[in-house]
């Protein structure tokens, strides 16, 4: 999940601090790296579900990256629009749907590949949902074999309460969890300096 790339329309907490046109190109190098690093898992169908432009916009930036499909994230809170995307793709037959925000530059094939292995190969195989914890409180990823739109409404998103008030949820439905390793993700000004 992204959002495009253009000044004013992405990174609006770094924007803050570096000015929305230096957001926007951290916010388009991200991208690159997430969609180079996802695209080299084997057996898995990358979709960009993108956020903040039109489908000819989404043509050109994804075309010219060589990204096989995108979709719209659509409107709605973070939770609606994550719920829409794993619908669609259980809709589409997937058996484990995994969601990464684009704003992680830690990010490796590795950290992927153990998302889907928490899943296990099919429902029932594994854990019913698996969550990478961020460090600000929040998570960079999140898997799972079918929506539970009740786990992602009502989540306080963008505050550091969004892992905790999603692990009540997931035992409130009894859920099995798994964990993944912490990651720090891109959004304040602050969060440049290991990689500088």
């Amino acid at each position: 999940m992204a959002r495009w790339p253009a000044p004013g329309r992405c990174k609006q907490r770094l924007s803050r601090g570096l000015g929305p046109l230096r957001a926007a190109q951290i916010q388009q190098v991200l991208t690159a790296h997430t969609l180079a690093v996802a695209s080299q898992l084997k057996g898995v169908e990358v979709v960009v579900a993108m956020d903040g432009l039109g489908p000819r916009a989404a043509r050109r930036c994804f075309g010219a990256r060589g990204c096989p499909r995108w979709v719209t994230q659509g409107r709605g809170s973070l939770g609606v629009r994550m719920q829409r995307q794993i619908n669609r793709a259980r809709r589409e037959g997937a058996h484990a749907v995994v969601l990464i925000g684009s704003d992680l530059p830690q990010l490796e094939l590795a950290d992927l590949a153990a998302g889907f292995a928490c899943l296990g190969a099919a429902a029932g195989d594994g854990c019913d949902l698996v969550l990478g914890p961020a460090a600000d409180g929040g998570y960079w990823l999140i898997g799972l074999h079918q929506g539970q739109p009740s786990l992602l409404a009502g989540i306080p998103w963008g505050s550091d309460q969004v892992m905790g008030c999603t692990l009540e949820r997931a035992a409130g439905l009894g859920l099995d969890v798994g964990l993944l390793a912490t990651r720090r993700d891109l959004d304040w000004p602050e969060d440049l300096l290991p990689w500088r």
